[in-house]
């Protein structure tokens, strides 16, 4: 499985999102990235914009941005799948 989560220290959107992983279990990798927008080439890269968080599903093939968005896809791709 390859899940990454591209997050800024301090960000309570990002630290929802680690949390839910954490809860259901998902094993993934943390990109820190740079608390200026300018600065987060790499996010940009993968998702087309700049904010965080963005979660990369490399297996189910979802690049996706927005706390609310990503916990959705969390639930429906991997809490109902252990259910």
């Amino acid at each position: 499985m390859s899940v990454t989560l591209y997050r800024l220290d301090g960000c309570p959107y990002c630290e929802k999102v680690a949390d839910r992983l954490d809860e259901l279990e998902v094993d993934y990798d943390s990109v820190w990235v740079d608390a200026m927008h300018s600065q987060r080439n790499e996010v940009k890269r993968v998702s087309g914009q700049r904010a965080v968080p963005v979660l990369v599903d490399e297996d189910r093939g979802v690049t996706m941005a927005e706390s609310d968005r990503i916990l959705e896809f969390l639930n429906t791709s991997y809490a109902e799948a252990s259910a």
